[in-house]
């Protein structure tokens, strides 16, 4: 009679127990290390009341910090003014910043600033305390006033941008310099809003929203406290 031959384990096959092996000793170390850990701190009850203690500390501090840092936030913000000489002196993505800011500081608790590459003709996003979705494009001119106007084609980009893609209730561009006179006509046939050097002047320095600013500009979307 032929004597059958008993099949060897693969390579594979023992790597897979070795592994196994490994993993069921170094989990009993860690059941074994946690149990005498468990047994020493019921042997050193005030160790536990110390941790507990310094936990509860430590949260409260934390807590605390935050409401600060919230309150400096609010007031920050409440208090937030800049002139036309401090955004012209701003890099361009600090103008955006700064937008942003103030558009927070008018009560749009959700801004944002999304500039940069790709943004399709949004720089901020916003939404008021109304419920209006905001979609602002910043052109900023180091030059100020004396730098390039803003012209009808970078009109065109926001009003091909502002309500099909970001789904804008109001579509603004802010700039820091001049706009032409073609572009502010453009603005008024196809409902956009244009916040120039004179009006951007008045809304950084002073408290009032920049809803108050611009002239018809569509009516709540939600009763509000506000409205």
């Amino acid at each position: 009679m032929t004597r059958r031959r008993t099949r060897r384990p693969s390579k594979r096959q023992q790597q897979r127990d070795a592994l196994l092996v490994g993993f069921v000793m170094v989990a009993a170390a860690v059941i074994g290390l946690v149990v005498m850990v468990v047994n020493w701190l019921l042997a050193h009850r005030w160790v536990l009341v110390v941790a507990l203690v310094l936990a509860v500390l430590a949260g409260v501090g934390w807590l605390c910090n935050r409401q600060q840092q919230a309150r400096w936030e609010a007031v920050r913000a409440q208090g937030l003014r800049y002139g036309l000489s401090q955004l012209d002196a701003l890099h361009h993505s600090a103008f955006e910043e700064a937008i942003r800011d103030l558009m927070r500081r008018d009560g749009c608790r959700d801004a944002q600033r999304v500039g940069g590459g790709g943004d399709l003709g949004a720089d901020v996003k916003a939404t008021d305390p109304f419920g209006r979705r905001w979609v602002i494009q910043c052109k900023h001119r180091r030059s100020g006033a004396r730098g390039s106007a803003v012209g009808t084609p970078d009109l065109q980009v926001l009003n091909g941008t502002a309500r099909p893609v970001h789904g804008a209730d109001v579509a603004v561009i802010v700039t820091n310099g001049r706009v032409t006179a073609p572009a502010l006509a453009f603005a008024k046939q196809q409902r956009l809003y244009v916040v120039d050097r004179q009006t951007l002047g008045v809304w950084a320095s002073n408290s009032r929203p920049l809803w108050e600013l611009l002239r018809a500009v569509p009516p709540p979307r939600k009763p509000t406290a506000l409205s």
